[in-house]
């Protein structure tokens, strides 16, 4: 554990959300770097900078379908003068023994394919005849419905630059230059460059193994009937997305009863999977609050310095949460209230850090602006407490969703933002400026 868990605090001490998010960020390192195939790396972050080995495009190509010429040859061409070209040939993609264009000739060219030696432009077929002596053409014939047209006098309608529809050699990145920086998230553009350079396999951090457990006896999965005084288990669904969403690998493991030996059993095998262990419920002071019971003292029988500590910090909702390591690899294990909205916005606050910190990323917060408060009312919050609101924000204002009790769902799923109401602040009243955290 950190020295923030470790420092003499009392049962009664009321942590600030500051202080339990720098307890974690301090306690959390990131995952040992390994070396995947390109596929296997999505999601990832690259642990050191990539150079480009060979050029992007690797030669000149063509960007058009059409015809590789000499400038000087198809000079003032026009629809009453053309110029007359023969067709010595083709170049197609991929295609290693190239033709030699000289005065006077043309080789029919493909997109993606090698400009040939004494070509300097290409034109489009659209401007050309396409070899039919039928003026001008909307495309080209394939090779194998119509060969000789590779071949014979191709008429040209208007003249072109010098390398006019040439991709250049190394126009994209050079040999040499720095294809993608350490700390980059490979999403598809990424690893579609590492493949175009010829990057099989990079060095990353893997993405976290996050296991979800629920806890309550009242709890049913969906698509099974409900009995007297029961509930469904929407907070493993909720947070196990939420865990993907931040870019782990998320496991949901069913609701686990209020049975303390029970639930010690059921994360002691979840360890083999899990980087990090997300409890939710059995955390506050109830009689069947049995991730306390289970955890508490947890680090009597495992390595030193292993152990989860309960605590209370000083916002709303979330109160009650838990967090220190457990097992011989000490893996982390963030302990959540059993309130939907308090489950959700705690693992916003304190679970989505933690996880990037996994990942090995710089700025592990969601990104936060000022906004307008748009409201009917003032919106209080209690005394000491930081409050976290429900919201959507839109064009610099922000209006809360719902109201401040922590079981309703409905308002949160339709939120994209967190109002935050300071410690010192018991009412904000509408057209304030407050600090937003942005979900979406």
């Amino acid at each position: 554990m950190s020295s923030a868990a470790t420092r003499a605090t009392g049962p009664d001490h009321l942590w600030s959300v500051d202080e339990h998010l720098e307890d974690i960020l301090t306690t959390v390192r990131p995952l040992e770097p390994i070396e995947l195939n390109l596929l296997d790396a999505q999601g990832c972050v690259l642990v050191e900078d990539v150079t480009v080995p060979v050029s992007l495009p690797p030669f000149d190509n063509s960007s058009m379908d059409g015809y590789a010429v000499r400038v000087a040859d198809v000079a003032g061409a026009s629809d009453e003068f053309p110029a007359v070209l023969d067709v010595v040939g083709d170049v197609a993609a991929g295609q290693a023994d190239l033709l030699h264009v000289g005065p006077g000739q043309a080789a029919r060219i493909m997109t993606g394919a090698p400009l040939p030696p004494g070509a300097e432009t290409v034109v489009p077929v659209e401007w050309t005849d396409g070899g039919l002596g039928e003026g001008p053409v909307t495309g080209m014939r394939a090779r194998s419905l119509a060969p000789e047209g590779a071949e014979g006098h191709v008429h040209v309608y208007r003249s072109a630059e010098a390398r006019a529809h040439v991709r250049a050699k190394g126009s994209d990145v050079k040999a040499g230059d720095r294809a993608l920086e350490a700390g980059t998230v490979l999403g598809p553009p990424q690893i579609g460059l590492l493949a175009a350079i010829g990057r099989g396999t990079v060095r990353v951090r893997p993405r976290p193994r996050v296991v979800v457990v629920s806890t309550g006896s009242e709890l049913v999965q969906p698509d099974e009937q409900l009995g007297s005084g029961q509930i469904y288990d929407s907070n493993s669904f909720a947070l196990t997305a939420a865990a993907r969403d931040a870019g782990a690998i998320a496991y949901r493991v069913g609701a686990v009863a209020d049975d303390a030996e029970t639930l010690r059993s059921t994360i002691e095998d979840q360890l083999v999977r899990a980087d990090l262990m997300v409890t939710t419920g059995g955390v506050s002071v109830g009689a069947y609050d049995v991730v306390k019971e289970a955890l508490s003292h947890v680090g009597d029988e495992d390595e030193e310095g292993a152990g989860v500590e309960f605590r209370k910090l000083a916002m709303q909702p979330g109160k009650p949460q838990g967090f220190g390591s457990i097992g011989p690899d000490h893996t982390p294990l963030l302990a959540l209230p059993g309130n939907p909205v308090s489950s959700y916005v705690s693992f916003e606050l304190f679970v989505r850090p933690a996880i990037r910190a996994l990942m090995g990323l710089d700025d592990v917060h969601r990104p936060t602006t000022r906004a307008t408060l748009t409201a009917g009312s003032a919106l209080t919050s209690p005394k000491g407490r930081r409050q976290f609101l429900r919201g959507t924000y839109a064009d610099g204002a922000v209006t809360p969703v719902g109201g401040a009790g922590s079981h309703l769902v409905a308002a949160l799923a339709h939120a994209d933002a967190l109002i935050v109401v300071p410690e010192d602040v018991e009412s904000v009243e509408p057209g304030t400026e407050v600090e937003v955290v942005l979900l979406g």
